[in-house]
């Protein structure tokens, strides 16, 4: 096949099966292979840049920053909704338009998603101009932005004809609240200013002028409706939904649980049931949109000057409260971060008493300038804890206590360290109390002491009865106390005392992961234990020693030496050494280093399935015949063993000319004299 039809072929494929994932949710074909085929449509545009078109699915991030956003003006003009702001006001409207038509009204129900309003423009099938809301009647250029999104078709869904040749729709930009939580927690971690909400978000990553920017924010998209449309033979809508239907065809995705009602009492019913649902729902929703179905029926009612009468949007009651700030208390999470709470003069929002809410972080404390006195606004949104929004300065009398964070944990007193770039401050104790449960869980894991049977539930009896106050004292109980938990008998206690005596024997790299040290997760652990050969070098190393190793940066080389200062996980580890943890003996002679083998030299990465074995037993394999593997592809690469499944490295090292072998081969070589 010459490459322009193989481009053409690629294209279509790669939009039917966005088609199929984020319209019919319904995907055919696995990540993996769909990223193939966006791989080799990338491979023949760059062989063949004559061949690159606007709309190809490759060119989501192809435009310059712009210096600002050009005008576009709105052919039809896109207004807000009048509001209702409980039912009494929604069977108020649906009565006045009763009045005007004299008849009988269907309704389309969707949720109001808080997001920001967009309209985008398909001409023969081709997205062209995508713009804000703005005023009504004009908007912001904002092409490049729309573009990155991956559930915004750059090229519509071509079948039976029916793609027109015009086409303006309407919807709405956003950010599930999942994707912006996670979002947010990751700029909080790496220092950076937090959004205040899904909403405000979505909105300013829209309005990025460099859309590489917008293209690293998790944006989606539902469409709502049409504002033109053009060229469609034959094609007559006679009700909004109808129209939907139609949208979705062209392979645009429209809300889920959009629904048509045949009476108000069902669309009452509606607006109560996303009321009750909403936390459950992905996005935001602050209210329940209503529109007259028929599209004969919607031009009889017309239009206001700001908004139409044929809908309105129910908004669900306020989720935002004032109230006092009593005190701040800071937590200590399962993985040792401090949290700053508000402890609050008691407040309902959305029927729920509030207490207390977060405060993320002592960054923003500082940014919001938020003192224990204050009156602050309240906000709750699904199931996360609330948080402070603002103070409320206006209300500020005399002077107002500012909070400082603690260098010390409040629980163990162990040191709370901050590292340099990272916002959330970290208790480094291995037995502090408030994160026993996971630091248990991470030294019982698999990867690192693998202690088979000791999962969360028996973790979570042994902590909350007492029996142990660090890992160190898995190793001090009896036959009768493993016994005497629930759900355990002789025998399963007699086989976790097996594993336990098992793990005694695990190698250096492993015991250093099961300390649950941040940062140093599989694959550093590796690294340190061959450098190092035993625990002790590790445990009296510098920081200036440590970041002389390839692979370990300033960050883990902090981590390592702040969880090695602290004198209680010092105290933990003296116990581990004398419950019989070999890697930890002072008279076993440190592992040599492998000098020579049939791997001397080489630097391995894998990346993958891999079938017959872990990455980590792979990378001990290597390192076992004295060559040494990394986590990434470089041009000092020798072989990237690539399974089932791999992306990006695999493809880094073909472009890079590294040797790319299979699990198989990799295996081969092993054996090999």
């Amino acid at each position: 096949m010459n490459p322009s039809k193989r481009v053409q072929k690629l294209r279509e494929l790669v939009n039917y099966h966005n088609y199929r994932y984020y319209v019919l949710d319904d995907p055919e074909i696995s990540d993996a292979d769909y990223d193939r085929l966006m791989r080799e449509l990338a491979q023949l545009e760059a062989e063949h840049p004559g061949l690159v078109t606007a709309d190809s699915p490759t060119q989501r991030v192809g435009a310059a920053p712009a210096e600002e956003f050009a005008a576009v003006a709105h052919a039809v003009p896109m207004l807000s909704l009048g509001n209702a702001m409980n039912e009494d006001e929604l069977r108020t409207w649906y009565e006045g338009i009763v009045r005007q038509l004299g008849e009988t009204i269907e309704l389309y129900a969707e949720p109001k998603l808080d997001g920001l309003a967009v309209e985008l423009l398909y001409q023969n099938g081709s997205l062209v101009v995508s713009s804000t809301r703005g005023d009504g009647f004009t908007g912001e250029d904002v092409t490049s932005n729309i573009r990155t999104i991956r559930s915004v078709p750059t090229r519509l869904v071509e079948r039976e004809n029916n793609a027109p040749a015009l086409l303006e729709v309407r919807g709405e930009v956003y950010m599930e609240k999942k994707r912006f939580e996670e979002m947010n927690r990751a700029r909080a971690e790496a220092g950076e200013t937090l959004f205040a909400n899904p909403r405000n978000a979505a909105a300013g990553s829209v309005r990025q002028l460099d859309p590489k920017i917008t293209a690293t924010r998790p944006l989606d998209i539902f469409l709502y409706g049409i504002g033109r449309v053009k060229g469609v033979a034959g094609r007559k809508f006679k009700t909004h939904s109808e129209s939907l239907d139609f949208v979705r065809s062209l392979g645009l995705r429209t809300i889920r649980e959009g629904r048509t009602c045949k009476s108000l009492e069902q669309a009452v019913d509606y607006y109560h049931q996303m009321q009750q649902n909403r936390d459950q729902l992905p996005y935001e929703a602050d209210g329940v949109v209503l529109k007259v179905n028929d599209l004969a029926q919607q031009l009889e009612l017309g239009e206001r000057a700001r908004s139409p009468r044929y809908a309105i949007a129910g908004k669900f009651p306020p989720r935002r409260q004032t109230t006092v700030l009593r005190d701040i208390k800071v937590q200590v999470g399962r993985t040792g971060a401090l949290t700053p709470v508000a402890e609050l003069e008691p407040v309902r929002i959305g029927g729920v008493e509030v207490r207390r809410a977060t405060l993320h972080n002592e960054d923003e404390i500082a940014r919001k300038d938020v003192r224990i006195g204050d009156t602050v606004v309240i906000q709750r949104a699904g199931d996360v804890i609330p948080e402070v929004v603002t103070p409320v300065t206006t209300r500020r009398k005399g002077r107002r206590k500012r909070f400082t964070m603690p260098t010390k944990c409040p629980v163990c007193g162990a040191d709370a360290t901050r590292p340099e770039g990272e916002a959330v401050r970290r208790c480094v104790g291995i037995a502090c109390p408030a994160k026993l449960k996971g630091t248990i869980e991470v030294f019982a894991s698999k990867a690192a002491m693998d202690i088979d049977g000791l999962g969360t539930k028996l973790i979570e009896q042994l902590v909350d009865n007492g029996m142990v106050t660090d890992p160190a004292g898995l190793y001090s109980l009896k036959l009768e106390q493993w016994a005497g938990l629930e759900r355990m008998a002789d025998k399963s206690a007699q086989n976790i005392l097996d594993q336990l005596e098992a793990s005694k024997e695990r190698p250096v790299g492993r015991v250093l992961l099961a300390l649950g040290i941040r940062n140093v997760g599989a694959h550093v652990s590796d690294v340190l234990a061959s450098h190092f050969g035993g625990i002790d070098a590790i445990m009296n190393a510098s920081a200036e020693e440590l970041e002389e190793i390839n692979e370990i940066g300033p960050v883990v080389a902090q981590s390592v030496v702040n969880f090695f200062r602290d004198k209680a996980n010092r105290s933990v580890i003296e116990r581990l050494r004398n419950a019989g943890i070999r890697a930890l003996s002072r008279k076993r002679a440190a592992e040599p280093k492998p000098k020579n083998g049939r791997f001397a030299g080489k630097t391995f990465v894998f990346t993958g399935s891999l079938e017959s074995m872990t990455r980590q037993e792979a990378s001990e394999k290597v390192r076992r015949l004295g060559g040494r593997a990394s986590s990434s592809v470089s041009k000092n690469t020798d072989y990237v063993v690539a399974g089932p499944g791999a992306g990006s490295k695999r493809a880094k090292a073909e472009s890079l000319g590294v040797s790319v072998i299979s699990e198989k081969d990799f295996l081969k070589m092993c054996e090999e004299e």
